[in-house]
């Protein structure tokens, strides 16, 4: 069944809420990050994504009628394997903005966005055709040389994805609504420590 009544995908209005599937990282991460890239970031016009709604997203969600959050909410939790993300370099993508991909596309990565897409389709949920291209975006109207490569990879342990809460549309910011965590016997369980 629809998590959508007929007529309401993509629908933007008082009894909705724009979400997204995404990976989450923790606070040393995030001071990594900004860290690595902050000397490049100084340009005039350049607006650096704030440290706390750093991610890479899974899968874009666009509005979910309130109604059907909680059945959402179940359905999403997939099996997935834990893995290591590494991120050495920064690139300019069009529209000015300035992105750090994964140096390589783990296999389990791939995995979980794809279950969470065919999960999504039994759900009802219009899922993007495109390739999927990870990575998380650091600055928008970026038009400066990328940063430097890092001197040595920044590495994130993922052992969890969240369902997140944009308000970014309404001046806000994100807020997580739950973490699903991998059943994996060798993943870390505890949030903070896993870097998601």
């Amino acid at each position: 069944m629809s998590v959508w009544a007929q007529g309401d995908a993509g629908r933007c209005g008082p009894g909705s809420a724009r979400m997204f599937l995404a990976l989450w990282p923790d606070d040393r991460l995030r001071r990594a990050l900004g860290a690595w890239v902050a000397p490049s970031l100084g340009d005039v016009g350049t607006k650096p994504v704030a440290r706390e709604r750093l991610h890479l997203t899974l899968h874009f969600l666009a509005d979910v009628p309130d109604n059907r959050l909680p059945a959402l909410r179940a359905a999403l939790q997939v099996p997935f394997q834990p893995f290591e993300l590494r991120f050495s370099r920064c690139e300019p993508w069009p529209g000015g903005l300035l992105v750090a991909p994964p140096d390589e596309l783990p296999p389990a990565l791939e995995r979980l966005h794809a279950d969470l897409g065919d999960g999504l389709h039994r759900l009802g949920v219009p899922v993007e055709a495109r390739g999927y291209r990870p990575h998380i975006t650091l600055a928008r109207q970026f038009a400066g040389p990328p940063p430097c490569p890092a001197t040595a990879p920044l590495s994130w342990h993922v052992g969890s994805y969240a369902l997140v809460l944009s308000r970014a549309h309404e001046g806000g910011g994100y807020e997580v609504l739950h973490f699903y965590r991998s059943s994996a016997p060798q993943a870390k369980q505890n949030v903070r420590s896993q870097g998601t």
